[in-house]
């Protein structure tokens, strides 16, 4: 008998609870997923991306991973290790005045989740362009994995993502 993992047990909370917000609350409009096995690392990702229903400005992800040992641990079931992965959310949008956006970024990121690790913010552009518009990439890893103990915070999350969704969106250009 097949026992579905701390990964996939996760995984089909998320799904669950998002694409309920696509499909039945309409408040979310899901644009892209992924859920890979990375034969060279025998690794999983699974990741959903979305943005606020009849918005374009921000886009929010969540993206699950378990490594190999990961997975070797839970599955072998090694003394001594608890079954988990990583959680990890991004969100991208376009800035025009990147020095006063970041830092509006950084101080409601701060309010919002109160991260143990602050966000990080990755900006590109195309180099040469005379009027560049920037790509802010803004990411939330967590400094500890989670397992199913934290299945019953899935939804306190997804809310907190809808909020950041909204500030973005106020910020965005």
């Amino acid at each position: 008998m097949f026992d579905p993992t701390v990964f996939e047990n996760l995984k089909v909370a998320f799904e669950n609870q998002l694409y309920d917000l696509d499909t039945l609350d309409r408040k979310i409009d899901i644009i892209n997923r992924i859920d890979r096995m990375e034969m060279a690392i025998m690794s999983r990702e699974f990741a959903l991306q979305f943005r606020q229903a009849g918005r374009s400005a921000v886009t929010a992800e969540v993206q699950l991973t378990a490594s190999l040992k990961d997975l070797a641990a839970e599955i072998l079931e090694w003394k001594g290790e608890t079954p988990s992965c990583s959680l990890r959310l991004r969100f991208a949008m376009k800035l025009h005045h990147v020095d006063e956006q970041c830092k509006q970024i950084e101080q409601m990121m701060q309010r919002i989740w109160e991260p143990d690790t602050p966000a990080t913010q990755t900006i590109s552009y195309i180099y040469g362009e005379p009027n560049p518009i920037y790509s802010n990439v803004i990411e939330l890893a967590f400094s500890r994995q989670i397992n199913e103990e934290q299945m019953d915070d899935i939804e306190g999350l997804i809310k907190h993502m809808l909020q950041t969704l909204a500030k973005l969106e106020e910020l965005s250009p």
